[in-house]
């Protein structure tokens, strides 16, 4: 992340972003692998993560188009909230709690979708100049939200074989 935030606009920042979305996609196949191969409607699983993944996304892009208010002051308060989650995932690899696990997947939805409107108003408002951080921010927003609905549908909803 730190060699994309150097380039700045430069024409060796999209390289560097496609290698890292290549390799965010090989680590998101995995998760893909597993609910097409232990559900029986994983196929209807994900397309549902897409759509729910869309909705939001148009969703957060329409209140950052109309919403009039500055948002820069979340930026602090959803980086706080980012980095518990991260904390409470490592401690889930410990804890091995189904509880947790559930409770931080439905506040990383939350709190990505968040960071969804977060920078997509910073790119309408026009704070944000460099188009390789906004893209990954972005990038990494939609991941994330598509990830967390992917590990709930499947977990609520999915079909075993």
């Amino acid at each position: 992340i730190y060699a994309i935030e150097k380039t700045k606009n430069s024409a060796a920042g999209v390289p560097i972003l496609l290698a890292f979305t290549f390799f965010m996609g090989l680590m998101l196949s995995r998760l893909i692998g597993a609910v097409l191969g232990n559900f029986a409607n994983g196929g209807q699983l994900i397309a549902l993560a897409f759509g729910g993944t869309s909705v939001i996304f148009f969703g957060m892009a329409t209140l950052a188009t109309t919403i009039k208010k500055d948002l820069s002051g979340m930026g602090k308060f959803l980086f706080v909230g980012a980095l518990v989650v991260f904390i409470g995932f490592l401690a889930n690899f410990f804890l091995q709690s189904s509880a947790l696990m559930l409770t931080l997947l439905v506040v990383c939805l939350g709190i990505f979708s968040a960071y969804m409107l977060y920078d997509l108003k910073r790119v309408v408002d026009g704070g944000e100049t460099n188009y390789i951080s906004a893209t990954l921010a972005i990038y990494l927003d939609v991941f994330n939200v598509f990830q967390s609905l992917l590990a709930l549908l499947g977990i609520f909803g999915g079909d075993r074989d």
